[in-house]
């Protein structure tokens, strides 16, 4: 049976367009066969077998007037007429010799009406099977030449998609026509190069990103040693100020590596999944942030209501500590924090507002990217540029969704709502 089955698969067509052809020919060649057996056994049901009723019923007549004049030829030749011996018998002779004639003529009749009978479905069967044969062909024919047809934006996508790679993602199908199935799947094939090609590009722009500002603190502490190492004999100050230099170079280092490691997990979406609390980790974030916020003198509104939900509880802290960071260090002077926790029904959520420079709404959505600073904010450039990215990172593996609005008086409004079930394809450890 693996064997039989093995030689059909062989046997059987590997392209698409010839499979659609064959199935096209054996489908019209059984429904032709299927028609011509009915048409045959109706036809062959229709022709006669036998001679009309009209010559039997003259039998029929023959035989009656055999029985009536029977007697009649009998009494004549009793009677001793003349033609007693031959003509006596004359008239049954007569009739005999008619119904044998009749007999004969019936006989072969019959034998003539089944012999063209036979011919006549004899020729009908033959000009048909070759009909079918024929047309068969020309419907094999038809469906290569429509399956062609049918199956051409198929080709296009895929050789669209072996000319697609890195470097060639802006191609499109824009396929035309009816709103088919074929239209929809080129559709979604152009939805999903839009989507790569965005997807690469963010890519290299944040690997460009990244290679620049973690070379940017490697310069810093080469140029600082350079320079007093070039000194014929540094003094201890200026060893002292060089060793400032290269730790703080390295703390951002630190912290441009730490952000990219927890903006990598997040993006791969395998989360861990435990009970959690926002309201505690806002509470931790704002203890954190607590020496920043007295050096800006800020004034911070916490109304922390329980917000109980299930997910990663390193990456909420990373999120929610990013999200305080954000709105304390591009602050101002005298300045306010607002920050709230609470649950509804189905969601919890954060709510954190803050004051500081106007933003325009159309920048509020680029503040998400990663490395991406307005410097208009604080007219500074601490920090690494992966705070908001994170936050959104973190909002996205956790199926939760997050807004932020530009305020009339300045500085932003940020929300956060994720809901309380654990995200789809998370990991509890």
């Amino acid at each position: 049976m693996n064997g039989r089955a093995l030689a059909w698969r062989r046997l059987w067509p590997q392209k698409v367009r010839a499979r659609l052809t064959l199935i096209y020919a054996a489908l019209f060649f059984a429904a032709g066969a299927a028609l011509l057996g009915i048409t045959y056994g109706l036809v062959a049901s229709n022709l006669p077998t036998r001679p009309p009723a009209s010559l039997t019923l003259n039998i029929r007549q023959v035989n009656s007037l055999e029985r009536e004049c029977r007697p009649a030829g009998a009494a004549f030749g009793e009677l001793g007429g003349p033609g007693q011996g031959e003509q006596g018998q004359g008239l049954p002779s007569e009739l005999l010799a008619c119904k044998q004639a009749y007999s004969d003529y019936m006989a072969g009749t019959a034998a003539g009406m089944q012999e063209q009978r036979q011919q006549t479905l004899d020729k009908l069967l033959r000009f048909w099977l070759v009909g079918l044969a024929v047309l068969t062909a020309a419907s094999g024919g038809l469906g290569w030449f429509m399956s062609g047809r049918v199956l051409r934006p198929v080709r296009v996508i895929t050789e669209t998609a072996r000319r697609a790679s890195e470097q060639h993602l802006g191609e499109r199908l824009a396929l035309t026509g009816a709103r088919d199935e074929l239209k929809e799947l080129a559709d979604t094939f152009d939805d999903m190069l839009e989507r790569l090609d965005a997807a690469f590009t963010t890519q290299r722009r944040f690997v460009a990103n990244a290679s620049h500002e973690l070379r940017t603190p490697l310069t810093v502490m080469r140029t600082a040693i350079d320079v007093t190492l070039a000194k014929p004999s540094p003094s201890p100050r200026q060893l002292t100020g060089m060793a400032v230099r290269v730790r703080r170079s390295i703390d951002r280092a630190e912290a441009m590596i730490e952000a990219l490691l927890t903006l990598a997990v997040s993006d791969q979406g395998k989360l861990s999944t435990e009970f959690t609390d926002l309201a505690t980790w806002a509470e931790d974030a704002i203890d954190a942030s607590g020496p920043e916020i007295e050096r800006l003198d800020l004034h911070v509104e916490a109304a922390l209501d329980p917000a109980e939900t299930a997910g990663d509880p390193q990456l909420l802290e990373r999120m929610i500590s990013n999200l305080v960071d954000n709105a304390v260090k591009h602050n101002e002077p005298g300045g306010w924090v607002r920050l709230r926790t609470g649950s509804s029904d189905e969601a919890v959520y954060l709510e954190i507002a803050n004051s500081g420079p106007f933003i325009p709404s159309d920048a509020v959505p680029s503040l998400f990217e990663p490395f991406r600073r307005m410097s208009a904010r604080t007219g500074t450039r601490d920090g690494v540029g992966l705070g908001l990215s994170i936050a959104r990172s973190v909002v996205s593996a956790h199926r939760a969704t997050v807004t932020a609005r530009s305020q009339p008086a300045g500085g932003l409004d940020i929300s956060v709502v994720i809901p309380r079930r654990p995200a789809a394809g998370t990991t509890t450890r």
